[in-house]
């Protein structure tokens, strides 16, 4: 039986110099347990990643040209348009990040390029904003952050791996800019009344009227027998009926606090402080309004700054709203769309900047006050989804459950998780669901499978097909890695940031990822840290990888603990060193929420940007 060393070397700090200047350091080694037989997740692991890799690569040989345009028919919309289009590559930034092949990385960055050109070209001839160009200065002209998220799926994920990039970094700061007053085009911001002044908002600032179906739906177009639409839609004219009530968009609204993405992202690059206190100015603002509401967020806030005031004084109002009920032309039924909930990621990333448990408690305390509302109805208890004129509406088996996943990941309170239905992934957690891990990673392995037989089988031409049409191909799988080997929570296609216990960084290739043949599980997680087992699935070769608390550096260990032995650590990243076939278990004590986010690589920023 061959012994297994780890060696163990502190990167003290998080800076750009944080690696160079402990190259010095003697490195602490740690004797572990003998050599491991890889166990079969972490074999699923490194074929899960070889399986993304080269379905991302057919995807998008099939989709993009040599320019990274998507082959589609362009036009603009809330249905199908500009942000659907780069969608297509969503969790491609996040699986390089993993350790997905520099090829996920390389064909991202050519869409992405390819996207801003081919969506700035793109004009719409009767919608007014959009008639010069769908994007303006590289951004969204005008539109709602349900679709503006979408669109920024993929770039604010993109500094996970690439943060030194020119373009990124530039673009990074000239989105936020938007969003601080700082270009006199978009003038979104109200400094006085602490609001973004409308629902529609981007590079060419706030839209200040009533919207029409017009501006939602686009241009007229053909339905039918050359475009399938994903809504359902026969007629051109049922897609202006479906938006004939998205009219109240005038003043700010809980969506809009997706736009802290921008905020945060910027101030990551180098902590310029003016980031920082524009996204909590605005997180406190909406915290002061939920308060001033009874403890549930409004859905209006007039230009006034006033709950209500755009909406006939109904804080339940405008669209989007709680009361927000609209008819399907297709079908003739009430469709229920209320978004407030995307708001809770205005408060996560205000979280994320000073960990500061009063950017969570306002909403659980909304989650307590609407699940207080339930009724008994017909002998079984229900809860609203829904307020309108009458009160609380839409009632529902299940309980008010928006935002108890991300409240109990960031807070490990046990009353928070108190508030948590069924959850698997949980659930291993706490060692009740122990085939989570193999049957998870089975499961996006099959993912990705019927995805590319779908691919494979689309009838679908350039002409024929709308840029909304190839999502339910895209292959890229990577939730079960996200909770397996981060402990974090999947970003989804919101354009949120990556919440994470763990990430991992490549210091032979000096690339973010686990090196080639390394795979990692994380099978505990308490507010003291996580117990992490690492293997180096390579009988031949050894392996080093960085392991970094938090996906932005925002935590800090302790001190490492494996095979009874302890190791002080004191710093945000360690790394290992995997002998041949090793594999070892490590309980990371950690402080979280301690540092400022960064989105430094561990070595710095010595190397070419592109």
């Amino acid at each position: 039986m061959k012994r297994c060393l780890v060696l163990v070397a502190v990167i003290g700090g998080f800076g750009p110099d944080a690696l160079t200047a402990n190259a010095q350091e003697k490195p602490r080694a740690l004797s572990v347990n003998t050599t491991l037989s890889p166990p079969t997740w972490a074999l699923l692991q490194r074929q899960l990643l070889r399986a993304n890799a080269a379905a991302c690569r057919e995807f998008y040989a099939k989709y993009f040209d040599e320019r990274g345009w998507l082959l589609c028919f362009e036009r603009w919309g809330g249905n199908d348009g500009p942000d659907d289009a780069i969608e297509n590559c969503t969790d491609w930034p996040i699986l390089h990040a993993l350790g997905g092949h520099d090829d996920v990385l390389k064909l991202y960055k050519q869409a992405w390029e390819g996207h801003l050109r081919q969506f700035t070209l793109a004009k719409a001839k009767d919608v007014p904003f959009a008639r010069d160009g769908m994007y303006y200065k590289e951004f969204p002209v005008m539109f709602d952050w349900l679709h503006n998220g979408e669109g920024l799926v993929t770039f604010n994920l993109q500094g996970l791996s690439d943060p030194y990039d020119n373009k990124f970094q530039t673009r990074a700061r000239r989105y936020a800019g938007f969003y601080l007053n700082e270009d006199p085009d978009a003038p979104n911001w109200d400094p006085k009344h602490k609001i973004i002044k409308s629902l529609f908002n981007g590079a060419r600032g706030p839209l200040l009227r009533k919207a029409t179906g017009l501006d939602w739906a686009g241009d007229p177009f053909e339905v039918g027998n050359r475009f399938k639409l994903g809504h359902g839609e026969r007629t051109y004219q049922e897609c202006l009926d479906h938006f004939k009530d998205y009219n109240d968009i005038i003043g700010d609204h809980p969506q809009n606090m997706l736009s802290t993405v921008l905020g945060v992202n910027a101030y990551m690059l180098e902590h310029e402080p003016k980031y920082k206190t524009w996204v909590l100015e605005y997180a406190d603002a909406w915290l002061q309004r939920m308060q001033d509401n009874g403890g549930i967020i409004p859905t209006n806030i007039g230009l006034d700054g006033k709950i209500g005031a755009a909406a006939g004084g109904k804080w339940y109002g405008g669209v989007y709203g709680w009361g927000f009920s609209v008819v399907v032309p297709q079908t003739g039924k009430l469709a229920h769309r209320n978004t407030h909930y995307l708001g809770l990621t205005g408060f996560m990333n205000a979280y994320l900047l000073t960990g500061n448990d009063k950017y969570l408690d306002g909403w659980r305390k909304q989650i307590d006050k609407v699940n207080a509302s339930k009724k008994t109805i017909n002998g079984e208890t229900q809860y609203p989804s829904m307020y309108g004129d009458t009160g609380w509406f839409d009632y529902k088996p299940q309980a008010y459950q928006h935002g108890t996943l991300e409240i109990y990941w960031l807070s490990l309170k046990t009353e928070d998780r108190k508030r948590i239905a069924a959850n698997p992934w949980l659930d291993y957690l706490e060692g009740k669901n122990t085939k989570y891990a193999e049957n998870t990673l089975r499961g996006d392995l099959e993912r990705i499978r019927k995805r590319v037989e779908g691919m494979r089988k689309d009838p679908t031409t350039p002409d024929t097909r709308l840029a909304d049409d190839p999502l339910k191909f895209n292959p890229a799988s990577v939730e079960s890695m996200i909770e397996l080997a981060m402990g974090g929570l999947p970003p989804k296609n919101r354009g949120k940031l990556l919440f994470a216990q763990l990430r991992y960084f490549d210091p032979a290739k000096r690339r973010a990822g686990l090196p080639d043949d390394v795979a990692a599980l994380i099978d505990k997680i308490t507010p003291d840290g996580v117990e992490l087992t690492l293997v180096n699935t390579n009988p031949v070769d050894a392996r080093s990888v960085v392991v970094q608390a938090g996906g932005y550096a925002e935590h800090q260990f302790v001190e490492a603990t494996n095979d009874g032995k302890t190791t002080a650590v004191g710093a945000s990243q360690l790394t290992v060193r995997l002998e041949p076939g090793c594999g070892c278990r490590f309980v990371l004590k950690m402080r979280r929420f301690v540092n400022p986010p960064t989105l430094a690589l561990p070595w710095g920023s010595g190397h070419d940007s592109r």
